[in-house]
């Protein structure tokens, strides 16, 4: 019996005016009584509308299934986030139990054919409901979620697809869980500072920090987190380190013990017989279907014309590293742990310029400033810090949304730096998703999450530009996210098409190198002097250094995503043999041998971007577009910048996104905009 009076996961506990999550409250033996607890009241909910004797209505059926399970959701909200962000392999372990469940809670749900048939009625009969937009995308939207999720197949082929996505929901964890042990199971511990010549001084003192945390009365540590490895590749002089730490963050969840090869085959084939039993060729069509590209066709051929342009120029990058690598140290093979080393020496010859100088105008609070003050002064947005609301670790810090009228937007959670218990990568979630709950319409709670350079006891957090960049990336999911303006949860931003999803945070990174934006937050840290404008040129002047050899490193990841999912990938037995032939015609330098993408590739084999990374460069074409009338307009006007919240960022899926594109813009996207930007037409 659950005593659900003492579960803050169920007793309802919020905490003050905007009811956030008590997260102080909760402990690993409140998540499996409240996770089965919130499952039974959740199926009962479901079978409430099911067995309903009215006449199947838009609310009593496409309403009553919206807002079924609240509690649910509630309760796998509050556990996939702490997931991500501050778990041990215990607490992790319990989604083998979750994550079937909820499997076949899904299951249980699209394949009951009383309840499709009640969605089917109301569908049939939707020209005469006299429904709005929303309401007309929710209906069309449920209905078409029970046909992509086996409703119209026979019993015999309902009970093989419940069997698969139960069996895929056990996986995809088992992927996650392999890639974080893996990253944090190496450590580099290196006592003699000659190993270090060419590392900057705030890479070290990092190093000598984390070697003090782990007990080390000197020396300097290394592990797989980017911050860590970055400096590294990029700095260090002894090449032989540069090797080992390129060969070590390459071959995560390649080896013996946290080998992931065997659960992305199976993941793949299982995705496969999925889209198969469905009537779709391929995990791709599937896939692709709902997205604004359509087919894989489409994608296929957005990738390749990007390969033939950039792919000619990449080659010449590199053969410019090569001869830079040979005149400075007779290097005469160039191998894939010397690329980063020699690109940045290339950049400081050419440009006079080196990454390192931004950092001392990059104090992480700093930044946090400046997303503040470009998200007012483009849309009006005010954030205010609070210290009284609960978060899940110290270094988590919250923030009151207001419009400048006072209006409550939603609250803000910030978690910048990495930790053990954290995943790798950088990302935005939702808390609590904007729209219809508890019977009305609420406000969001969003938390963005970033692995980036920590503060040492001497240093504060001073970020790269590319850290930067990051931030305000998430920070424009953030804004997606928070200014959401929809009834339905299901439709509310950002639960748009995968490949227009990444619009906004993208468009995002544009305000980082613009003087105008950069002169309101970049301030040196300990004069407070603003970044020099010749430095901002230096960067303006940089920008598209190498841009060829960049896109193709995207379309390694976009290329090797396609390859796993539009085709029958049961025969593969060799990933390593596999990968390399799927890469051979974008390799720009010989493979490392025990390295692999597919095995770390966690997007598409633990996250929502399988047959979708391609989405990346997709919305790259529109954020490029996008911004061009921002850069007519002013990257600060008023009327431009409440079209792109009134008709992408707060409309969500409540209409197609290409619909709504063109609504900003007056125009479809112009494909070239991202050749043009990165310099490559």
């Amino acid at each position: 019996m659950v005593d659900v009076k003492s579960n803050p996961l169920l007793n309802g506990t919020r905490v003050g005016k905007y009811e956030a999550v008590p997260f102080d409250l909760f402990k690993l033996e409140h998540f499996e009584p409240a996770f089965d607890y919130a499952l039974e009241q959740a199926k009962e909910e479901i079978k409430t509308i099911k067995e309903n004797k009215e006449e199947p209505t838009f609310e009593n059926t496409i309403v009553a299934l919206e807002t079924a399970g609240e509690l649910l959701n509630y309760v796998t909200s509050i556990y996939y986030n702490l997931y991500g962000v501050e778990s041990d392999n215990e607490f992790k372990d319990l989604s083998q139990k979750f994550s079937p469940k909820l499997s076949d809670y899904g299951s249980m749900i699209s394949m009951d054919e009383a309840l499709f048939e009640r969605v089917k009625t109301v569908y049939n009969n939707r020209e005469s409901l006299d429904l709005n937009k929303e309401q007309m995308r929710l209906l069309e939207n449920s209905y078409k979620s029970f046909v992509r999720n086996g409703a119209l197949l026979d019993d015999e082929k309902k009970e093989e697809l419940k069997k698969i996505s139960k069996e895929i929901s056990i996986l995809s964890p088992q992927f996650s869980q392999n890639l974080l042990n893996a990253t944090n199971a190496f450590e580099l511990y290196i006592e003699d500072e000659n190993e270090l010549a060419g590392l900057p001084e705030n890479a070290k003192a990092a190093a000598a920090y984390l070697a003090k945390s782990k007990g080390k009365e000197s020396g300097w540590m290394f592990n797989l987190q980017p911050t860590s490895i970055m400096p590294i590749l990029k700095y260090a002089d002894n090449r032989d380190l540069r090797e080992k730490i390129h060969k070590a963050y390459g071959s995560r969840g390649n080896g013996k013990e946290f080998n992931n090869q065997e659960i992305l085959k199976k993941i793949a084939t299982l995705r496969f017989k999925k889209a198969q039993l469905l009537g779709f060729k391929t995990h791709a069509e599937y896939v692709i279907k709902e997205r604004m590209a359509e087919t894989p066709e489409t994608v296929h051929n957005f990738l390749e014309r990007i390969y033939k342009i950039a792919m000619p120029k990449a080659v010449k990058e590199v053969d410019e590293l090569k001869a830079l690598a040979k005149e400075l140290d007779g290097l005469e093979d160039l191998q894939a742990w010397d690329s980063s080393y020699y690109s940045e020496k290339l950049r400081q010859k050419l440009y006079n310029f080196d990454a390192e100088e931004l950092r001392p105008y990059f104090k992480s609070e700093n930044v946090i400033d400046g997303i503040f003050k470009v998200a007012n002064k483009l849309y009006g947005l005010k954030f205010n810090e609070l210290n009284d609301i609960p978060t899940y670790h110290k270094e988590v810090r919250t923030f009151e949304v207001t419009e400048d009228n006072g209006d409550f937007v939603g609250l803000l959670y910030i978690d910048l730096f990495p930790r053990k218990t954290k995943r790798g990568g950088a990302w935005m979630n939702a808390i609590k998703s904007q729209g219809l709950q508890d019977g009305k319409v609420q406000r969001p709670h969003i938390m963005i999450v970033g692995n980036l350079t920590p503060s040492t006891e001497d240093t504060p957090s001073l970020m790269l530009m590319r850290e930067v960049e990051t931030v305000f990336h998430e920070f424009g999911h953030a804004l997606h996210g928070l200014l959401s303006d929809c009834t339905y949860t299901s439709l509310a931003s950002p639960n748009v098409y995968w490949d227009f999803v990444e619009l906004p945070s993208q468009i995002m990174e544009n305000w980082v190198s613009e003087k105008e934006a950069l002169h309101l937050f970049a301030k040196h840290y300990k004069t407070g002097e603003n970044i020099p404008d010749e430095l901002i040129e230096k960067v303006k002047a940089a920008e598209n250094f190498h841009k060829a050899t960049m896109n193709i490193r995207q379309l390694n990841f976009g290329m090797l995503d396609m390859a796993w999912h539009d085709q029958d990938p049961s025969g593969i037995e060799d990933v390593t043999e596999f990968e390399k032939e799927t890469l051979k015609k974008l390799r720009l330098l010989p493979p490392v041998k025990g390295t692999l993408i597919s095995t770390a590739f966690a997007h598409i084999f633990a996250g929502g971007y399988s047959a979708g990374y391609y989405s990346y460069k997709w919305a790259e074409v529109l954020d490029a577009d996008a911004f061009e009338k921002f850069k007519q307009d002013g990257i600060f006007n008023k009327e431009t910048a409440e079209s792109f919240r009134r008709n992408i960022l707060a409309k969500g899926n409540t209409e197609h996104p290409m619909t709504l594109y063109k609504r900003f813009r007056g125009k479809e996207p112009d494909a070239d905009a991202l050749l043009r930007r990165d310099g490559l037409l």
